[in-house]
């Protein structure tokens, strides 16, 4: 962090952390993907490129929606298309084409920066159809104008600094997840994206020989990372898909010292050193590996501690805060392996600039320059998550004595049940240390007598006879209080997932409601009727 009263090292907007790092390390590589890279310089002069053919194009605050896979010019929107005063809006390249359909309806995209399979799918009808004018293909035989020629032909003006305006203004908008309904727009401004910058390197720097992996899709919050990378002028390695043998490959190839990745991808990788040990000593320049987007399962912490035995960081955040907010760092780690099971549930603590309170309701609440603009032209759903300057995660949480904020669950994800409240997190990390259970969700059935039935969703684990419910029953009663063991049992092939790597519990719990589901095996709780008159709700710890 720079000495009190210097500049800040990210800038007025985040286009300035290419623009500066490629004064000072022209030379030094900025991104690699596949068999491509480009250094500072380069990365540069293709954002002017970029900016200055959209300024040719659009008004400023039009959106400029992009769907590809990771590539290099992805990089290279995420900062053209802000440089322009435009809006960047990614698409997931995984939805169905009619998702991408209403999102570019909603966004009001004008500009579409497209792969040639995903417009395939999509269609050129379909584009026009939702108010698209201009669309740039990011290979060669795809969309109206390849990009190439459409960068090449852009007249780069003399750099000069940014209006004031423009570092309150969206940079991004990015689509939730929708992991319990249609995904909101969330406005993320230059503001917002630079103080979630400065609270990661705060929190959790860069080291100066740093070279930062990733096989998040871009049009993830994660790829807030690249924007931390490149503020202390460090390379970013993308992969186009989360493979562990890659990534093996990959590490050892370009040296990577960290990487980010989600909880699931960490058990695939322990996994396949299991394998694989031969592979272990390619990951020798490997130090530390961040993660975030869903909670870690204690027992796949516990193996991550041992192997491949580097340092762990959790990241607490979401898209609504423009990234990672509360971090928890390796000695922690270290510690809730060997035992601390007070830190084996911490998120961490808040980063410098970063304000966390519980609200009555146990919901975590958050205020910091890093929280988003709002949902886009959505006024109510800002209203009611933007109150008095907090941000209302969703979450249900509480702060320890100690100061370290701990995640039960998401709010919506609470299962009530004869007026008791469950949290579907803790039963689930419970079930995961399971010998039988490879993989597991915790959801809420509608139930006639107790409201809602707790169930285990399991995926059995190979090489092993599939568990029953009476097992998990006694595993789960010799570890938590009776009311949250699971009543019921689905046996099931893998769990629905997102791009984040979240279990979509909403679209789990209408396949158990439809037509030939997997059967559910359940029985009668063993305990008495809620008393009349009981509340349906408790307040959550802390």
């Amino acid at each position: 962090m720079p000495a009190p009263g210097s500049a800040s090292p990210v800038g007025a907007t985040i286009d300035d952390l290419v623009r500066r790092a490629a004064v000072r390390h022209p030379n030094r590589c900025a991104i690699v993907c596949g068999d491509r890279r480009r250094t500072f310089a380069e990365l540069e002069t293709r954002v002017a490129r970029l900016a200055a053919a959209l300024t040719g194009t659009l008004a400023p605050g039009d959106r400029v929606a992009i769907l590809a896979r990771n590539r290099i010019e992805y990089a290279e929107a995420y900062l053209g298309v802000p440089r322009a005063g435009a809006v960047l809006v990614p698409l997931h390249p995984r939805l169905h084409p009619d998702e991408w359909a209403g999102l570019l309806r909603r966004a009001g995209a004008r500009v579409l920066l497209v792969e040639e399979q995903a417009l395939g799918r999509l269609g050129e009808a379909a584009v026009r159809a939702a108010g698209v004018e201009l669309v740039v293909g990011l290979d060669r035989d795809a969309g109206s104008v390849p990009y190439e020629r459409f960068v090449a032909t852009a007249t780069i003006p003399p750099r000069r600094d940014p209006p004031r305006a423009l570092r309150t203004a969206p940079a991004w908008i990015i689509p939730t997840s929708g992991t319990t309904g249609p995904p909101r727009l969330v406005v993320l401004t230059h503001r917002s994206l630079r103080a979630a910058v400065r609270a990661t390197t705060a929190a959790r720097p860069v080291d100066p020989d740093d070279v930062l992996a990733t096989p998040f899709p871009l049009c993830h919050v994660a790829g807030y990372n690249l924007l931390v990378a490149w503020a202390a002028a460090r390379p970013v390695v993308l992969l186009h898909r989360f493979d562990p043998a890659e990534l093996v490959h990959t590490v050892a190839a370009q040296g990577v010292t960290t990487c980010s990745l989600a909880p699931t991808m960490i058990a695939a990788l322990i996994d396949h050193l299991a394998e694989r040990p031969s592979d272990r000593g390619a990951l020798a320049s490997l130090r530390r590996i961040t993660y975030g987007a869903s909670p870690m399962p204690p027992a796949v912490l516990r193996r991550a501690v041992r192997e491949p035995g580097v340092d762990l960081w959790q990241g607490y955040g979401m898209t609504e805060l423009s990234g990672n907010a509360v971090f928890l760092g390796p000695a922690a780690h270290r510690a809730a392996a060997a035992g601390d099971d007070r830190l084996l549930s911490a998120a961490g603590r808040p980063a410098p600039g970063v304000d966390v309170r519980i609200g009555d309701d146990g919901e975590i609440l958050v205020r910091a320059p890093q929280v988003m603009a709002g949902y886009w032209e959505d006024p109510d759903a800002t209203a009611a998550t933007l109150v008095d300057g907090w941000l209302h995660t969703g979450d249900v949480g509480y702060l320890d004595d100690h100061g370290d904020l701990h995640v039960v669950d998401r709010k919506k994800d609470v299962i009530v049940t004869g007026g008791e409240n469950v949290a579907s997190r803790e039963v689930e990390d419970v079930l995961s240390v399971h010998p039988a259970v490879a993989d597991v969700a915790v959801i809420g059935l509608p139930d006639e007598r107790w409201g809602e039935r707790v169930t285990a969703v399991v995926v059995p684990r190979a090489g092993r006879p599939a568990p029953t419910l009476d097992e998990l029953d006694a595993h789960v009663r010799a570890r938590l209080a009776a009311f949250k063991v699971p009543r019921a049992l689905v046996l099931v092939a893998e769990l629905p997932r997102n791009h984040a790597g979240k279990v979509r519990k909403r679209e789990l719990q209408e396949r158990l409601a439809a037509p030939g589901s997997p059967p559910v095996i359940s029985r009668t709780p063993r305990r008495p009727a809620t008393p009349p008159g009981a509340p349906r709700r408790s307040r959550a710890p802390g």
